[in-house]
């Protein structure tokens, strides 16, 4: 279970302001543990949500929960509908894996924060026909064990989720906070793929890249495979792993293979997925060779491009541009799937500019109550961005600096 940071001001004159006493784990918790939650009654939730998210699934969520690096032993805010018999024990209609603050972004307030859910996306699962009845309750527990706000990172924010929060909040009197927001793209999925991509990419890159396909063709036939099956995701996700691992994540050491832990967290996530219709391993092969792989998930009328590996000897052909041209007129081809979320950085420079609906992103603070915490937190968050990024700035000039050298 996540510990739960509870701080108390202590009073001090009007110029010295607020000190903090030191921290201490909440006595009492009534946050359950993620592992805890009925498997059944996830899924059955994560049918009925008002609005897909995939890296929510209990599928995904549990294995990442079990093993995954630095993203164990959340806890969850579970709603359930109120029982006679047991009110503790009625239908769940609302969850968000949570940690504390301290967990999240060392810092030492009573704020919880969604868990990370290795996928850039944290909507949380709330019922479709009592999504505002589910966000209140699921507000209501953080608020009850002495939670001052709960921050939502990488939340939809206009997404039909974020509506119902909101409109509880603004029901006692208060408001969301935007931390910070971006954009990311997406794909309509509906439309025809081939007048989406000329519309994208123009005749001329269009052509370009038909020619690296007809060049890559001379090492042999080049072929887009689909995995779906538990049986045949098995051994297509290792092909994956290991051209992700072969590539920059593996010499920056961030590749799912590189680690036991993420490594046992995918390989039993993405079969799991794939017995109910939620996961496809796509491959994209030059004859027997793959070139490019890459993990997508699926949620309702949703699909997830969760992951990308290629084999970078093959660089000058795009093999990861080409692999997703066929991943775009696959998914324009199903019927069952609307819309396509890259869960990519804002600015990709892959998918932008291929994928040209664009999703907006942001990191929410919900205040549980009027407090002082709110204040702080808003401020503390703040500080830790601009520390990161001038931390990223430098580490980048040195990097830079290294590879002039060599």
């Amino acid at each position: 279970m996540a510990e739960i940071v509870n701080w108390a001001p202590v009073r001090r004159s009007s110029a010295q302001g607020f000190a903090m006493r030191a921290p201490r784990t909440a006595s009492r918790c009534d946050a359950a543990a993620l592992a805890s939650i009925d498997v059944d009654q996830w899924r059955d939730l994560a049918d009925r949500a008002v609005e897909p998210n995939a890296y929510n699934l209990a599928d995904w969520e549990l294995p990442l929960d079990a093993t995954a690096r630095d993203r164990t032993n959340a806890s969850a805010l579970a709603a359930r509908a109120a029982s006679s018999a047991d009110p503790h024990a009625g239908t769940l209609i609302g969850l968000i894996p949570v940690v504390s603050a301290w967990r999240a972004y060392r810092i030492p307030l009573p704020v919880l924060v969604s868990a990370d859910p290795y996928g850039t996306l944290s909507t949380p699962l709330l019922d479709h026909d009592v999504a505002t009845e589910a966000a209140a309750m699921l507000l209501h527990k953080a608020r009850a064990i002495g939670q001052h706000a709960l921050i939502l990172r990488n939340a939809a924010l206009d997404g039909a989720a974020m509506k119902a929060l909101t409109a509880v909040l603004e029901r006692d009197g208060l408001r969301p906070h935007i931390l910070q927001t971006h954009v990311r793209a997406c794909l309509d999925a509906t439309q025809d793929p081939d007048d989406l991509l000329r519309d994208a990419l123009g005749v001329k890159k269009l052509k370009e890249l038909r020619r690296q396909r007809n060049r890559l063709a001379e090492q042999g036939e080049v072929s887009f495979q689909v995995a779906r099956s538990p049986h045949d995701v098995v051994p297509a996700l290792e092909t994956f792993l290991e051209l992700e691992a072969s590539g920059w994540k593996g010499k920056r050491g961030t590749a799912l293979l590189q680690h036991d832990g993420d490594a046992a967290f995918i390989r039993r996530a993405s079969p799991a997925l794939a017995e109910r219709g939620q996961c496809e391993v796509v491959t994209l092969r030059a004859g027997t060779t793959p070139v490019a792989a890459a993990i997508v998930l699926r949620h309702q009328d949703h699909a997830f491009y969760f992951k990308l590996g290629v084999d970078e000897k093959f660089a000058k052909f795009s093999p990861g541009v080409q692999l997703t041209l066929d991943l775009t007129r696959h998914l324009c081809a199903d019927p069952a799937i609307a819309l396509a979320d890259s869960t990519a950085h804002p600015g990709h420079p892959m998918i932008d500019p291929i994928w040209r609906g664009r999703l907006t992103i942001g990191d929410v603070l919900l205040p549980l109550r009027r407090s002082y915490v709110v204040p702080l937190a808003k401020a503390a968050i703040a500080l830790r961005g601009q520390m990161r990024s001038s931390a990223r700035r430098a580490i980048h000039a040195i990097r830079k600096r290294q590879e002039k050298n060599t």
